[in-house]
C-alpha cells in the first residue's frame, strides 16, 4: 500500500512540475534561448568583420569588383521564395553582369531543412560537374540554413566542391518568431496574435514550415549536424527600423477584392510588416531584429560576422531593387560586398580558389 501512494503521488509531483514548467514557459517565452549560441562554451568565437566588409562595399560602390570567374556563385532563397518570383533576381542580374556564373537554387521553400539541404547538395554537384568550379553559397534567411544544412550533412561529398559559405539574416540558433507560434498554448497572447498575422502576410505561406526554425529544431539539428571548421563563412545580419514613421503604413492597409475566388486580401506594406514584429520582439524580449531574427541569433560560431548600422529589415537584401539614397549601397551590392568578404576569408585559411 505505501509504494502505491508513493508511486500516485510521484505522478501527480510530475504534473504539476510539467504545468509549473508550462507556466514558467508561457511567461518567460523565448527570452532563455535567443541567443543560446553565443551561451555555448564549446562553441568556437565569431570575429567582426563589420569593419572590412564596409571597406569592400566602398569600393564597390566605386566601381572595383574583385569576384573572380573562377567560381560559380550560387544563392539560396528563403522562406517564401515559392510565392515571390523575384526573389534573388535582381542580385543574380548584378553578378551576371559583372561577368560571373551565378544561378539561384531551386528548392521548395517551406520544405524542412533536410530536404533542401540534400537538393542544394545536387545541385552544387550538378554545377562543379559541368564547370569544374567550386561553388560558393550565400543563402538568406532560411536558405541560409538550407546551405549550412548540405554542407553540414554532406561535407564528404563536398568538400571539393565548396568555395564559402555565406548566411545573410538566418536564423542559425532559431527564432523567436517560430518558438512563441509552435509553443503550446501561447497561441493567446495578444502579441503572438499580431505576429501570426503578419506572418501570414509577409510570407503567404504555409505557417507550419517555420518549424525548422523554432529553438527546440536548431538545438536538436546541430547535435546531429554541425558546420566543418574548415568551411569559411561569413554571417551578416541586420535591426530593422522601428520608429512610428516606419509602421504608419500599417493604418493605412487595402483590402483587395480577388473577383476570381471571391476572397479578401489584407495587403500590408513588408517594410510596415518588419518594423512591427521587431517592436513586438524588442518589447517583449529587449532584442534587436530585422523583423523576423534576432541579432544574436544569426551569428554562426566560428563565422566573420558582419554587423551594419543601417537599420535595414528582413526582406531588403532580397527585394530592394533600387538604393535607399545616392549615399547608400543597394542589395546587390552588399550581397556581392558579403561574397568578396567570404572569399578573403577563404584565402586567410589558406584555401586555393584557381
Amino acid at each position: 500500500m505505501p509504494k502505491k501512494k508513493t508511486s500516485t503521488f510521484s505522478c501527480g509531483l510530475l504534473t504539476t512540475n510539467q504545468l509549473a514548467e508550462r507556466t514558467r514557459k508561457y511567461i518567460r517565452g523565448s527570452a532563455d534561448d535567443i541567443g543560446w549560441l553565443q551561451r555555448d562554451p564549446y562553441m568556437p568565437p565569431v570575429t567582426d568583420g563589420t569593419r572590412r566588409f564596409m571597406e569592400i562595399l566602398d569600393s564597390i560602390r566605386f566601381g572595383v569588383h574583385k569576384l573572380p570567374n573562377t567560381l560559380v556563385y550560387l544563392l539560396i532563397p528563403g522562406l517564401g521564395s515559392n510565392h515571390v518570383p523575384l526573389y534573388f533576381v535582381n542580385t543574380k542580374t548584378h553578378l551576371t553582369n559583372l561577368g560571373l556564373t551565378c544561378y539561384i537554387a531551386k528548392i521548395h521553400s517551406e520544405a524542412s531543412v533536410e530536404k533542401n539541404a540534400r537538393d542544394v547538395k545536387q545541385q552544387i554537384e550538378e554545377i562543379y560537374r559541368t564547370s569544374q568550379k567550386r561553388v560558393m553559397l550565400l543563402g538568406h534567411s532560411k536558405g541560409g540554413l538550407d546551405a549550412a544544412g548540405a554542407l553540414s550533412m554532406y561535407w564528404f561529398d563536398l568538400k571539393d566542391k565548396v568555395a564559402g559559405l555565406a548566411l545573410a539574416q538566418s536564423p542559425y540558433g532559431g527564432t523567436p518568431l517560430a518558438s512563441d507560434i509552435a509553443r503550446q498554448g501561447q497561441l493567446g497572447d495578444l502579441f503572438l496574435r499580431a505576429i501570426v498575422f503578419l506572418v501570414f502576410n509577409i510570407i503567404k505561406g504555409d505557417v507550419r514550415a517555420l518549424e525548422d526554425l523554432t529553438y527546440e529544431k536548431r538545438r536538436e539539428f546541430l547535435r546531429k549536424h554541425s558546420l566543418p571548421k574548415e568551411i569559411p563563412v561569413v554571417s551578416f545580419h541586420t535591426e530593422a527600423e522601428i520608429s512610428s514613421a516606419a509602421m504608419a503604413t500599417l493604418t493605412h492597409m487595402a483590402n483587395i477584392d480577388l473577383c476570381l475566388t471571391g476572397r479578401h486580401e489584407v495587403i500590408v506594406p513588408s517594410g510596415a510588416a518588419m518594423a512591427a514584429t521587431a517592436c513586438v520582439v524588442q518589447t517583449k524580449y529587449g532584442e534587436k531584429s530585422d523583423g523576423l531574427v534576432t541579432r544574436r541569433d544569426a551569428e554562426v560560431p566560428g563565422s566573420v560576422v558582419v554587423r551594419p548600422s543601417r537599420k535595414l529589415d528582413h526582406q531588403w537584401l532580397v527585394f530592394s531593387s533600387v538604393k535607399d539614397s545616392s549615399y547608400e549601397a543597394s542589395s546587390s551590392q552588399v550581397c556581392e560586398a558579403l561574397l568578396q568578404l567570404l572569399l578573403e576569408t577563404g584565402q586567410s585559411k589558406n584555401w586555393n580558389f584557381a
